[in-house]
This record gives structure tokens, sequence and C-alpha cells, in this order.
């Protein structure tokens, strides 16, 4: 009998062991750990992705990631479709930690898995590619959004390639992303434009292709 018992404390404790070391990496994960998902556009001069935030954690950063598929022949494949066109493309990444993406992170995240959607993958798109490996060249723009309400008079928008995208400083704001028959070197600040039609205002400005990402209802 006593050694049947020795044989199976082993066991017990070794279970306990698993249990205790699967709660410590649960909770090691700080408040930005989630599934991030992100906008995709570019074409053969550049890729890239801008997270789909919101006012609230794990998602209340905007952030613009320069990108490229470790398959450089998905790689090419991705950006030549895209080349020319606004249609919507979004990925859903593995989960992570945003603030990982801090350019003063202290693991900053190099590299993550995410299938590749045409469409909103939310909103009915088709998944194109799955598990598709993406590896972080550069952190365009990365900074924390203020939850508090306050109105913008204007609405400044941050050159990335050949597009613009909208900076998120009101609440309500407004997600807005544009491709350009011409990169700018600049920042664009206009008046805040009629919500119906963005684009009409900023094509006065800037050599606007069209619209690729317009959104509201998400920052509230």
């Amino acid at each position: 009998m006593a050694s049947n018992r020795f044989r199976t404390a082993p066991r017990s404790m070794a279970a306990a062991i698993l249990l205790l070391s699967a709660a410590a990496t649960a909770g090691a994960h700080d408040h930005s750990y989630g599934a991030h998902g992100m906008v995709l556009f570019g074409d053969r001069d550049g890729l890239y992705a801008s997270h789909l935030p919101l006012f609230k954690a794990p998602h209340d950063r905007q952030v613009v990631l320069q990108l490229r598929l470790a398959d450089p022949r998905l790689d090419r494949e991705l950006r030549a479709r895209m080349q020319g066109a606004t249609a919507l493309w979004t990925i859903d990444p593995e989960r992570f930690e945003l603030s990982r993406l801090d350019p003063a992170s202290a693991s900053p995240l190099r590299a993550f898995k995410a299938d590749i959607v045409e469409g909103h993958f939310e909103r009915g798109g088709r998944q194109r590619h799955a598990q598709a490996q993406f590896v972080v060249e550069k952190v365009v723009y990365h900074w924390r959004l203020d939850p508090g309400l306050r109105v913008a008079t204007t609405s400044r928008y941050l050159p990335v390639g050949k597009y613009l995208v909208k900076k998120l400083d009101s609440r309500p704001d407004f997600d807005h992303i544009v491709k350009l028959a011409q990169p700018l070197k600049e920042a664009l600040t206009i008046e805040r434009p009629d919500l119906s039609n963005p684009e009409a205002a900023l094509g006065q400005r800037a050599p606007v292709v069209g619209t690729v990402y317009f959104e509201t209802g998400d920052l509230e």
C-alpha cells in the first residue's frame, strides 16, 4: 500500500505544477492582450496594416505597421493583387499583447500569424490564406487613445506610403484610410469633414484615388 501511495503522489504533484504554471501564464499578459484585427492595405511599394481600434482595452491604441509576408511568393502575389485597387482586405491575427507594438516595448513583437481575408473578417469577408506569417518591418505610428469625450474641429491625415490614415484624436471619431495617386511627404489637416462623404473634402487637398476603409460605429 505504501508503495502505491508513493507512486501516485508524484503524478498529483506534477498535475498541480502544471495547473500553477498554466495559471501563471494566463496571468502574465497585460491589459492589451487579445485578438487585434487590422485593415491590410498596400501595393508593390509597401504593405501596411492598421489596427481596428476601440476606446476601451484591449483595443485602445491606434497602430499602423509596415509588414511583409515571410513567404516571398505569397508576398509578391498579394501585393500584385492589391496594386492600384481600393478593395478592403483585413487580417485576423493570433492573440498577442498590442502593447508589444509600442516602439518603447521591452519585448517588441517581431512577427505574428494571421488569416488574410478579402473584405472585413467580422462582416462576411472571404478568407484567402490561413495563418500566414507576417514580419513586422516597422511600427509607423503608435499611440494610446484618449477615452474622454471631446470634439475636434479639424481632422489630421498621416502619410503612409501612397495612403493617408486619419489620426484618431476626437471622440466620437471616424477611422478613414484613403489611397492616393502619389504619396504625400507631410501630414494634411483639413476642417472636420461631412461624415456622409469625407473623401470629397479630402480630395480637394490631396490626389485621392478612393477610400480603402471608413468606420464610425466602433469609435463612438
